[in-house]
């Protein structure tokens, strides 16, 4: 199922080429949500990990967090037709 959380932050690390610190940053700003374990490891799921990308691709281009958590809706949909 995409949306289980049950990707660790060294696994996503991996699948997005971004740092932990990255990974937590987005979390603080509230553009993702992972699950927390009963000894607080943060869980992930392939859907987390999709948004990741796009975050991390509209930072890039030059966008503020803010902007992305205000307009998540839009924003941050999955643009199936990109590779």
């Amino acid at each position: 199922m995409m949306n289980e959380k049950v990707i660790s932050i060294g696994t996503v690390r991996e699948l997005t080429g971004l740092t932990e610190r990255q990974i937590r940053y987005y979390e603080e700003k509230q553009l993702i949500f992972p699950y927390r374990s009963r000894g607080g490891a943060r869980k992930f799921s392939f859907e987390d990990v999709e948004r990741l990308k796009v975050i991390h691709t509209k930072m890039k281009d030059g966008f503020r967090t803010y902007d992305l958590r205000r307009s998540a809706a839009s924003l941050l949909k999955f643009d199936s037709g990109r590779s």
